[in-house]
């Protein structure tokens, strides 16, 4: 019998209706678009009748979220940026000099005087006055080696230490250099996704390429020279007491107290300090670590001003908690377990590795961690977005058309049931690239042609069998049965297929070959639903109403 349950009919429309609705904000992008700027501006400057009225130009209970137009379709900034990852290495042996001559000064008797040599970058040179105490010089900063924090650099440790002639030689292991280098390319990371996300764009492109690059690509910047200046920005890192936690963000802080919510603590909030102890101009470095337990940690360190701040502080306050904010967030808050002198402390934890290294990050996002050479600097005019969009409107329109014209004429009736799931269809994809804030580019929009072409094969197969039902003599109601049953398994093999070369491209593939395997995958899983659900519940209506006796198809 030809029917489909109610709640089977109430969830295919509710579907087909979010989507409608999800996707309703693109056909007014101007409004949609006037009615987001103006929600910023009130909540960064308050409310004005202005503003207000700038706003209500789009409902405020309908969605608002917009289809992200790419770098090719909006125009913007393009930069391609290595990291002169050999500067941290540097940084690393300068900074371990006073270590280095500390402990070997208390074996001054056996060793000589101590001598700072000029080395090649990377390395550390100390020479030493007696040569007969390389082995006791040797073991000393042997010891100052600490395990790599690193999953695949288990088992080593951090610091290579030598004997050439009267001088000891110290560089980072090659598992270390492996390790900062993967350290400092996500801090890098890190650093300038924050840094852009503070001006509000939509959808930038930061990724890494090779092993010391990272691709830049931010829609609606003006120009290449102005995304250069918003990298190079600081960010706030401080170290601020903490006056008390509070799941209120409306909490009355009091004078010279400021509330601001933890970054990993969901409906938490501190009340702190405004004025900070320390400031993360004063933090030099900040390490994965593990702690006397072997548990995961986080060491920092900071300069000799910030040092004496903070010991000064750590020693009056024992047993209190400091907050360390970045960008107006409690990223964590420990308790300050002794006096913390020579500016280095450690932060622990229920951390895992991950964790750990993760953080060691956000404390160092201050800064970032080596310099930037840009080895490709480009501007896209809007210009050329405008004529990608306006030739990708002129492509999917002519399918469109073209496609809604060959199922009319061909399946008569039936035909137009299909181009009405067909324009939902469209829709519906629309609908979910706004939801998920995925990114449309060129590629994106030849995978919505592509996807319109191929969006009726499914109901070609079932009209099809239908009409090889109806030449057994079925009646119309058991012919248009078996044929959505019976082609159903050829329907799901095909789409099936091709799925999975979407995934494969995805997953392999970077920027444009995704956006294509985005909106094709899409396109293939709306188009079964509308062909094989939608089509169906069209036709049984039309059925239920009409009752043929006979089926022209």
């Amino acid at each position: 019998m030809l029917q489909i349950d109610t709640w089977k009919r109430v969830l295919i429309w509710a579907l087909v209706v979010a989507g409608l609705v999800l996707a309703a904000p693109n056909l007014f992008y101007s409004r949609v678009e006037s009615h987001n700027d103006a929600v910023k501006a009130i909540e960064t400057s308050g409310s004005t009748a202005e503003l207000e009225a700038q706003a209500g130009q789009w409902p405020e209970w309908l969605p608002s979220d917009l289809v992200n137009l790419g770098l090719d379709l909006r125009g913007g900034a393009h930069l391609l940026a290595e990291v002169r990852v050999a500067d941290v290495y540097q940084s690393r042996m300068e900074a371990l000099w006073p270590d280095v001559r500390d402990a070997l000064r208390g074996a001054r008797d056996e060793v000589g005087t101590i001598r700072l040599q000029n080395s090649e970058p990377g390395t550390l040179r100390v020479r030493i006055s007696n040569p007969d105490g390389m082995a006791r010089a040797l073991e000393l900063v042997r010891a100052l080696a600490q395990p790599v924090v690193s999953l695949t650099g288990a088992g080593a440790t951090d610091l290579e230490v030598s004997g050439d002639g009267s001088d000891v030689v110290v560089q980072l292991s090659e598992a270390e250099r492996q390790a900062t280098d993967e350290r400092t390319m996500r801090q890098s990371l890190e650093i300038i996704r924050r840094r852009i996300d503070e001006v509000g764009t939509r959808e930038p492109t930061i990724q890494r390429q090779g092993s010391d690059r990272i691709l830049i690509q931010v829609p609606g910047i003006g120009s290449a020279t102005e995304l250069k200046d918003i990298i190079g920005t600081t960010a706030q890192l401080t170290f601020q007491p903490v006056v008390s936690r509070t799941t209120n963000p409306n909490e009355s802080a009091g004078s010279g107290n400021e509330v601001l919510p933890s970054l990993d603590e969901d409906g938490v909030y501190y009340v702190l300090e405004q004025a900070p102890v320390v400031t993360g101009e004063e933090l030099v470095d900040s390490q994965p670590s593990f702690d006397q337990n072997g548990r995961p940690a986080v060491t920092f360190r900071f300069n000799p001003s910030g040092a004496r701040k903070f010991g000064d502080y750590t020693a009056e306050n024992i047993g209190s908690p400091f907050a360390i904010v970045l960008d107006d967030e409690v990223i964590s808050a420990p308790v300050i377990q002794s006096h913390i002198a020579g500016g280095s402390g450690i932060i622990t934890g229920n951390f895992s590795v991950e964790e750990s290294t993760n953080l060691a990050v956000l404390l160092r996002a201050g800064a970032l961690p080596a310099g930037l050479d840009f080895l490709e600097e480009r501007t896209i005019g809007p210009e050329l977005g405008q004529d990608s969009i306006d030739a990708g409107k002129l492509a999917t329109g002519v399918a469109f058309a073209a496609v809604l014209i060959f199922m009319a004429l061909t399946y008569g009736l039936f035909g137009i049931f299909a181009n009405v799931a067909l324009i939902l269809n469209i829709g519906l994809i629309m609908g979910i690239l706004s939801a998920i804030g995925a990114t449309l580019t060129l590629p994106g929009i030849a995978g919505i042609v592509l996807t319109v072409g191929m969006a009726v094969d499914a109901n070609v197969l079932i009209f099809e069998r239908i009409r090889e039902e109806l030449k057994s003599a079925r009646g119309p109601a058991r012919a248009i049965e078996l044929g959505y049953e019976r082609a159903l398994s050829a329907i799901i093999d095909a789409n099936l297929t091709t799925i999975i070369t979407a995934v494969i491209l995805y997953v392999i593939g970077s920027g444009p070959v995704r956006g294509f395997a985005i909106t094709l995958g899409l396109g293939i899983v709306t188009s079964v639903f509308t062909a094989i659900w939608v089509t169906r519940l069209l036709i049984v209506i039309w059925f239920e109403r009409r009752r043929p006796r006979t089926l022209e198809i």
